[in-house]
């Protein structure tokens, strides 16, 4: 029997998408937390192999980059096949992944079945996960990503102690091996995310209003309703080509393109002190067990700081200032990485790994409610998988670098300050990016006439916008 559709005029914000944030929210505990306690196996692979840091290194920062830089692949199974479909598929290829890593006999064979195939497969899954629950949420947006993303945090503060446990009863293969089938409940979390049809609009496949004249729509074989699926008998090449560039269009947005350059510094800056964390902590005399506990640590404040950011962001007098919100977490976030060289002991880590932890799951919250602002809800799956691909270079270079910088200076000191300075430059771009915006906003304002009031709305793209604001996206 074919699947019904409930046709909403907005979206529901409760029903079926409090499932599919349950959905979402064991997708990242899958996805993310599993990544951030591969860094847990970092000396088991160091001492089997007999390789130094910046080796090892590699395969962390390759299943990251594979993860980001196939988000648009995930975006696009979910826009013209299936958000289902997808993510099952993702499930299995991860599964494999982690199976096949159990059977490994030398790095560079971690390298394709943990790097690459397991991080192909979590990318089919991230990204569409995130995208539906902003088609499902609109006033609570914030507290449902919130809770969704929190899967990272106590993903990470269960797995970690239990991986640890795994390697010293199983060995490193043992527990890969129980992580691939723990991985496989990916596609159970796929069966969940039922799409939701809204009435004149079809979020199944990505929808636009088309701005163009009937000859041209004539011309060009163009449905006037505007819908573009891929799949459509009757989509030709040029209106295939037309819905791709229409469905792209706000990547060059001036706001857009802050953004991104931002997220570059920010993808370099947030990874080194997961991968970096428990082999630091173990260089100081902090033991095995207390060192997987930081990152519980790290992991269970991190969902402090998704819902109760995601909450408060969410309430009248800070909807409107999400923007700073975010950039004061990711400023916050950098400082504590330029603390940690002088924390060296067990007592003085922990409350680093609450800091950094809560500020962590702070941002981590407002991404995609702040890349959706921007962009609009119906650019927002398009628009994660560009963003999440913006992080896949970063995520690639920094822990070798890292690394680098660990093997060349003999200590973590380097390493950390320049993941703390990465972030902190994050923070400042987007700060005096909105300052410049604001100092224009109000000389353009100023020469407006007063006389006339009224101001000229028209639709561009899917959201509407007013003379004002198109002249600020200018600006």
């Amino acid at each position: 029997m074919a699947q019904k559709k409930i046709s909403h005029r907005a979206p529901p914000d409760g029903g079926w998408g409090w499932m599919i944030v349950v959905g979402c929210f064991f997708v990242t505990v899958c996805t993310r937390a599993v990544t951030r306690c591969i860094s847990i196996f970092f000396v088991e692979f160091q001492v089997y192999f007999g390789q130094d840091y910046s080796r090892t290194a590699w395969i962390h920062s390759i299943v990251d980059c594979s993860t980001m830089l196939c988000a648009p692949l995930g975006s696009y199974v979910s826009n013209h096949v299936s958000c289902q479909v997808g993510i099952m598929i993702g499930g299995l290829l991860a599964t494999t992944g982690l199976v096949l890593s159990s059977f490994a006999t030398s790095l560079e064979y971690l390298y394709l079945t943990l790097g690459v195939l397991t991080g192909v497969g979590f990318a089919l899954c991230y990204s569409p996960a995130i995208a539906m629950v902003g088609q499902y949420f609109e006033k609570r947006k914030a507290l449902a990503y919130g809770i969704a993303m929190s899967g990272s945090g106590i993903g990470t503060f269960i797995l970690a102690p239990v991986v640890q446990l795994l390697i010293e009863q199983y060995s490193w293969r043992g527990a890969l091996l129980i992580l691939g089938g723990f991985v496989a409940n990916l596609c159970v979390c796929g069966a969940l995310m039922r799409p939701i049809k809204f009435k004149g609009e079809d979020f199944t496949h990505y929808s636009l209003q088309q701005e163009v004249t009937p000859e041209e729509s004539n011309k060009n074989n163009v449905h006037s309703s505007g819908t573009c699926t891929s799949l459509g008998p009757d989509c030709t090449h040029k209106s295939l080509c037309y819905c791709s560039q229409k469905e792209y269009s706000f990547i060059l947005k001036p706001n857009f393109i802050i953004l991104s350059i931002s997220f570059l510094f920010l993808a370099y800056g947030c990874s080194p002190p997961f991968v970096y964390l428990v082999p630091y902590a173990l260089s100081v005399g902090v033991s095995h067990q207390q060192a997987a506990f930081l990152m519980s640590i790290l992991g269970i404040i991190d969902i402090v700081g998704n819902i109760t950011f995601g909450w408060l962001t969410d309430r009248r007098f800070l909807k409107e200032h999400r923007y700073f919100c975010y950039l004061i977490a990711v400023g916050l976030d950098g400082l504590c990485c330029l603390f940690l060289p002088i924390l060296r002991c067990f007592q003085l880590l922990v409350p680093f790994s609450v800091t950094f932890g809560y500020f962590d799951g702070a941002y981590v919250a407002l991404i995609p409610v702040v890349t959706g602002d921007v962009v609009g809800p119906s650019n927002l799956s398009s628009a994660l998988g560009v963003v999440f691909f913006l992080h896949a270079v970063p995520y690639l270079v920094s822990p070798p670098i890292s690394g680098l910088l660990v093997d060349t200076t003999g200590d973590y000191t380097a390493a950390f300050l320049l993941s703390g300075f990465s972030m902190i430059f994050c923070a400042v771009l987007l700060g005096f990016s909105k300052v410049i915006k604001k100092i224009k906003n109000k000389k353009l304002t100023l020469t407006v006439p007063t006389t006339d009031t009224r101001q000229e709305i028209w639709t561009n793209g899917d959201l509407p916008h007013t003379v004002t604001e198109d002249l600020n996206q200018k600006v």
